[in-house]
């Protein structure tokens, strides 16, 4: 997929922001709002970063694994993010300061395209993704938060054949969510929910699945 393409519909989402986004498991971002709400959680903002590097005339998606010592999501396959600080000017500013805390890369040589709509995780964070482009750059990751940075194949989000519903017991109900493996990787969860509203968006030029 071009470049331009992926601009023009990341553009046209736009006026979807902030509205929740397709099913990423068994309960919707308003759900798990209504929930949080009910347990007196307050939900927190935070911003990921989508990066999309081209290698080999290729585009890439960057992820990153947590380290297994994390609070949250220990050793699962994220975005680059973080929470939102006071300091920060806008969520984007968010997304890209994490980005460089966690793995080095450099800001100035982003180019952000735009957002895709909110996604309020189990975890009480309300996560802007913000999807960008960079050319090939050298990670540096903080080893108290990232245990490893790699690039998975856009094309390889693209294809339907790769994804799966899988799904665990909790609380005595059978929970459904989307996962999206890579070699020895297994993307699911927010991840793998975000990632598939970006394909449909990037295919469909919708949010929703």
């Amino acid at each position: 997929m071009e470049l331009q393409r992926i601009r023009r519909q990341i553009a046209a989402t736009q006026v979807w922001r902030g509205t929740p986004l397709g099913e990423a498991g068994d309960m919707s971002t308003h759900e798990r709002r209504q929930a949080h709400a009910v347990l007196g959680r307050t939900i927190r903002p935070a911003g990921v970063l989508i990066l999309l590097v081209e290698r080999d005339d290729a585009l890439n998606v960057v992820l990153t694994q947590r380290t297994a010592h994390l609070h949250d999501h220990a050793g699962q396959i994220s975005f680059p993010g973080g929470r939102q600080d006071a300091e920060d000017a806008d969520i984007v500013a968010t997304a890209l300061r994490e980005s460089t805390e966690e793995i080095g890369t450099d800001s100035s040589r982003i180019e952000v395209v735009g957002t895709l709509p909110n996604y309020v995780t189990v975890t009480a964070y309300e996560v802007t993704p913000v999807v960008a482009t960079s050319a090939p750059q050298q990670y540096r990751v903080d080893p108290f938060e990232v245990a490893d940075v790699f690039e998975v194949p856009l094309a390889h989000v693209l294809d339907e054949r790769n994804w799966r519903r899988d799904n665990f017991m909790r609380d005595g109900k059978r929970r459904e969510y989307w996962a999206v493996p890579w070699r020895e990787r297994y993307i699911w969860g927010a991840t793998a929910g975000m990632l598939r509203t970006f394909r449909e968006v990037l295919l469909h030029g919708t949010p929703n699945d």
